[in-house]
């Protein structure tokens, strides 16, 4: 029913096997290892793009959380508009949550073909899937220090096979499974752990969340180690690169993510400190952004402030002026009649000593008061 896992997992496994059989020999348990070691690599890199945009879609989460979490509380008895609004959220921000899951949902089955690719290579079978007779038969006789990679150290279910078919041991098999299954459990715990560090505070405090990386940090790690009896030995091989390749990968990933964030958030620093006043820049007041590299406005005066200034001179000039030309008429007027008692020099001496206090205090009119001094002595 699954064959349409079972043979490409072959195929690619017969590939590698191929490859590395040319060096080491066909019957090399070090070459069937490092063909199983490949396999993941071959699948995980296919997966690369996937995990990425997983780790992204992640993040854009985190992102807008608190919008999810409004949601849930608006629509808490409405199921399905909340189901509604929650898609449209996610549509806004381009984040696909089975994008997310895409590198899980599809290790499962490739772990499941593997499985059943690997028991299928047992005594007496002279086929399976691409492989022929021959290749069967390579994989049987093969051994690492002594181990089957296909015997399990506790046969169960149907189909089986014990020990003394594959012509071995436990104690042999437990010498390269212990190590196996050592490693097994301590990178599931690294990966488990890793995850963890790169959650949220929020995420953190969620109570499900705790017992989710309790479940991913601890519980997994020890099924791991117990389950190895009852797995072949290859299978140990699948599950420690897997996790290696894991751990290498979020790495990797993380690093790059975290740079290209960096360098978003200083761009946007810097975009915003261009786009600000500078010192003794006078803001706009209808609250327009400056654009880069255009002029700043000076802290000068105003038009209107500028205008009342000349206001202000104009007519101080105009004030001296009249006054100067006050006191000449007077001059002039008393010379011409060649009458002028005390009283009307008092007013022309007075109306003179004005014109020249106005005159120095405004300078153009000095000239004028001095020539009417002359002529009234």
């Amino acid at each position: 029913m699954l064959n349409f896992i079972y043979y490409p997992v072959s195929a690619i496994l017969w590939f590698w096997h191929y490859a590395f059989g040319k060096v080491l020999g066909d019957s090399s348990g070090v070459a069937w290892s490092l063909a199983v070691v490949f396999l993941v690599f071959t699948l995980r890199a296919i997966l690369y793009k996937p995990f990425v945009h997983q780790v992204r879609s992640m993040r854009k989460m985190q992102e807008f959380s608190p919008e999810i979490k409004k949601l849930q509380k608006k629509y808490s008895n409405d199921k399905q508009k909340l189901a509604a609004e929650m898609q449209k959220l996610q549509s806004e921000h381009g984040v696909s949550p089975l994008g997310g899951c895409l590198p899980v949902l599809v290790q499962v089955p490739v772990f499941i073909g593997l499985f059943h690719v690997l028991r299928e290579f047992a005594p007496g079978h002279t086929q399976n899937y691409v492989f022929d007779a021959a290749g069967v038969n390579s994989f049987v006789g093969s051994h690492l220090f002594g181990a089957k990679l296909g015997a399990t150290v506790i046969p169960y279910g149907k189909g089986s096979v014990p020990l003394a078919d594959f012509h071995t041991t436990v104690a042999s098999q437990l010498v390269v499974m212990i190590p196996l299954m050592i490693m097994a459990g301590f990178f599931t715990h690294l990966t488990a752990r890793h995850n963890v560090a790169r959650q949220t505070p929020v995420q953190l405090a969620n109570p499900q969340s705790a017992i989710m990386n309790k479940i991913t940090m601890y519980l997994m790690p020890i099924g791991v180690v117990v389950g190895a009896p009852f797995l072949p030995l290859a299978i140990l091989f699948y599950w420690v690169s897997n996790n290696l390749w894991t751990l290498g990968q979020q790495r990797l990933v993380y690093k790059k993510i975290d740079q290209e964030e960096a360098e978003q958030a200083a761009r946007k620093t810097e975009t915003q400190r261009n786009l600000a006043p500078k010192v003794g820049q006078k803001p706009d007041p209808e609250g327009r952004q400056r654009k880069p590299g255009s002029k700043p406005v000076t802290s000068g005066g105003s038009a209107d402030t500028k205008t009342a200034g000349s206001a202000r001179n104009g007519t101080d000039g105009v004030a001296s002026t009249e006054v100067s030309a006050g006191s000449s008429a007077a001059a002039g007027s008393s010379n011409g009649n060649g009458k002028t008692n005390g009283a009307e020099r008092s007013s022309a001496n007075g109306s003179a000593d004005v014109g020249s206090a106005e005159g120095r205090r405004n300078g153009p009119a000095r000239p004028q008061a001095n020539r009417g001094r002359k002529r009234q002595r």
